[in-house]
């Protein structure tokens, strides 16, 4: 053990060795090449004191730092820097356990505060933003969205004694849609507003004999946010990134270049950049940030080292359709959807048995209900022009709802909410059109006569199919509905309302309709237009997925069950929707294969080229633990594969694996075998193989597209 100070003139020592600094501080530990390297522990006068890993004179690796008031932070530190993982105790007895970048909370974390209340969630510089839930002392609780520590976008806020609030949210109150629901199932729903005057909505009563007409929604600002305050918590004294000494000192300019000062900056060297609300600036001086939260003067080698966390934010990830605004051309009929979807849900019937009368499914149980523009007895005043609104056996939909756990008020706000729907052009030559609510939970798309014709005929079957079979990969449906508006035109627009099968935080990365039939079925875009958001076909699938043992068992049995139930409807030209994510972005299960890129070259053996918003995504959504379920978020291995000739079903595989994450279901399940589908076949068969092409008898159709889908789907051995 050697004891010395540290401006002594020595050479580079290895080993344990005890220094005193000038300033009185005093190091203790490991030492290579001038500095603390390995293990060390650094007291300074003020009675701060850090215990554990270095590397080339910098706190980095598994530490502890202590300040004098009591509070520590214990976790990984990176360059002087808290980052890592760790856990900060402050000297109140505040604790903050999770993730955190350069000195600031970001990533997954909880924190308990002093006075009871604690929070879960995400965090992004230093503050609540993104999904989390803040839970009070008193019982409180709200699960949601946040932005720089205020409740900020859609969320839930439940009070102890059981009532609630679904909506959004704007600097911690509610604004725009939302709905208040008490525990007796009474409801009301409307256009909140701290500014009463903006504010109007309708009350919905229960079953239940005790009403609330005197019921004053300003109520909810005045007094049921009163104990829901967010604790500011304590604040850090000093960052530990502030108080490393600077080991080395170099002050020699040579042959014109830049010098670097004792301080580690460059002299002759300035940008700017804003950093977390406040300002970065690289200057003569070195680098310093102001503002709230600051970490102190940074040293230019730990900017480049940590530069990811300089760059500008990146543009929203994209959306799929075009936003319904004012001047669109069904902009008036989708104020008229959501109207008639309010009413229909809004009204109140009978209490839900899931024992329904066969009266129930009658085709002629349909309802018209006409909405003036000044309103009436039973509908709203409205903008647009009026109109007329047809439901079709609405209890059969009330409870198939219910049966598929769908809050009444939840699926309004959804649906009827502040913020549009996103219009779809149809992927396929049906010419329908599918709308998508702004949260992703519902899609509703435009029918002909004759599908609602097959969905109504069909209703009693599909009723006790879903009901007897939970885990059915068959499309969920919501309500049946009509539009006729008024005029000379008298148009008729009728839809369905059905479960989006990528309603996920889980980015897309590609999607596939599988039939089982190879006539047509290739997607016609050029690969370089092939993103996420195209739908390939079954002549563009190059993969194999490889399911754990007892979901493949249910899987199998389940598609079996389903496609039993659509050949005893004479339903054909079905097929599997498949979303695939992959869960690495690196190198696949195989040496030698780079990361996914392309759309699939069979040469190189890549997968699906994923961009920078999808990176994020993945990130961002690895740490939030999903509901999984048969073809919800189902954890599978994409194997890649190779078709050697047009022949193939299914290509060979290649050995090539991919961590994958997959949903899927099987959709489009209202076309029967009319009159028009078996000239079509006849028609077909003459120019192609028989068996290749989509329109074929039920019967045959149902064993195809098993025989393949079960090609395509094995066991993981």
């Amino acid at each position: 053990m050697s004891v010395a100070h540290v401006d002594d003139e020595e050479a580079a020592e290895v080993g344990n060795v005890e220094k005193a600094l000038p300033s009185g501080d005093f190091y203790t530990g490991q030492w290579c090449d001038g500095c603390p390297h390995g293990n060390g522990k650094y007291l300074w006068t003020d009675g701060c004191m850090y215990v554990g890993e270095w590397f080339k004179g910098k706190t980095t690796g598994k530490g502890k730092f202590c300040w004098p008031s009591g509070a520590t932070y214990e976790g990984e530190f990176k360059h002087g820097f808290m980052d890592g993982k760790g856990t900060y105790t402050g000297f109140s007895g505040e604790t903050y356990k999770g993730t955190w970048v350069m000195n600031l909370k970001q990533g997954e974390g909880t924190i308990s505060f002093v006075n009871g209340d604690y929070y879960e969630g995400e965090w992004r510089r230093g503050f609540q933003e993104g999904y989390g839930r803040y839970h009070w002392k008193n019982g409180n609780q709200y699960i949601g969205q946040w932005k720089k520590g205020l409740i900020n976008g859609n969320g839930t806020m439940i009070w102890s004694n059981g009532n609630r609030y679904d909506g959004f949210w704007e600097d911690g109150f509610p604004k725009g849609n939302g709905t208040y629901k008490w525990p007796d199932g009474s409801f009301f729903v409307g256009i909140w507003s701290k500014d009463g005057k903006d504010q109007n909505g309708t009350y919905y009563p229960s079953d239940s004999p005790t009403e609330k007409f005197d019921w004053d929604p300003q109520q909810v600002f005045l007094e049921d946010l009163k104990d829901c305050k967010i604790c500011g918590g304590e604040k850090v004294s000093i960052w530990p990134s502030e108080k490393m000494p600077n080991w080395f000192a170099i002050s020699k300019e040579k042959d014109g270049k830049q010098r670097r000062r004792s301080d580690g900056s460059l002299s002759g060297f300035s940008m700017s950049s804003d950093f977390n609300g406040g300002s970065v600036s690289f200057g003569s001086e070195g680098i310093s940030r102001h503002g709230e939260g600051s970490v102190g003067r940074l040293h230019l080698e730990d900017s480049v080292a940590r530069g990811s966390y300089l760059q500008l934010k990146k543009p929203p990830t994209r959306r799929q359709g075009q936003t319904i605004s004012r001047g669109h051309k069904n902009f008036e009929l989708m104020l008229n959807l959501q109207l008639g979807i309010r009413h229909s849900v809004g009204r109140p019937g009978p209490a839900l048995s899931l024992d329904l009368k066969t009266s129930a499914f009658d085709p002629r149980e349909k309802f018209w209900t006409r909405f003036p523009p000044e309103g009436s007895k039973h509908t709203p005043p409205h903008p647009s022009s009026e109109f007329k609104w047809k439901d079709y056996c609405p209890l059969v939909f009330r409870t198939l709802r219910k049966l598929f756990n769908i809050d009444p008020a939840d699926y309004m706000l959804s649906i009827c909410g502040d913020d549009a729907l996103r219009e779809l052009s149809s992927p396929g030559k049906s010419g329908s059109f599918f709308y998508l609510t702004n949260d992703d939970k519902y899609m509703i798309k435009t029918m002909k006569k004759a599908e609602v014709k097959v969905l109504i005929r069909m209703l009693p079957a599909y009723y006790n199919h879903v009901r007897s079979f939970k885990d059915t990969l068959v499309t969920k449906f919501f309500g049946l509905h009509c539009v006729k508006l008024t005029g000379s035109t008298q148009k008729k627009v009728r839809f369905v309302v059905m479960g989006n099968l990528f309603c996920t935080d889980t980015a897309i990365h590609r999607r596939f309709d599988l039939k089982g039939s190879f006539q047509g079925r290739t997607t016609a875009k050029p690969e370089a237009e092939i993103d996420s958001t195209t739908t390939l076909k079954d002549l563009d699938l190059n993969y194999i997925f490889r399911l754990q043992k007892l979901w493949f068992k249910e899987f199998c049995s389940q598609v079996d069950r389903d496609c039993d139930f659509l050949e005893n409807e004479r339903i054909m030209d079905y097929s599997l929707l498949i979303g695939l994510h992959f869960r690495e972005v690196s190198t696949p299960h195989t040496s030698g294969v780079s990361s996914p890129t392309g759309n699939g070259d069979c040469e190189n053996g890549e997968a699906p080229r994923l961009s920078e918003d999808s990176n994020d995504q993945l990130v961002i959504n690895s740490t939030r633990q999903s509901p999984v379920s048969l073809g919800i978020n189902m954890a599978a291995r994409a194997e890649k594969t190779v078709r050697k000739n047009d022949c193939q079903v299914v290509g060979e595989p290649t050995g090539v694996m991919y961590d994958v994450i997959l949903f899927f279901g099987i959709i489009d399940i209202l076309q029967d075998y009319d009159i028009s589908k078996k000239l079509e076949h006849a028609y077909k068969s003459m120019q192609y193989d028989p068996t290749s092409i989509s329109a074929v008898d039920p019967k045959l159709y149902s064993k195809r597209f098993r025989d393949f889908i079960f090609k395509v789907f094995v066991e993981d051995t």
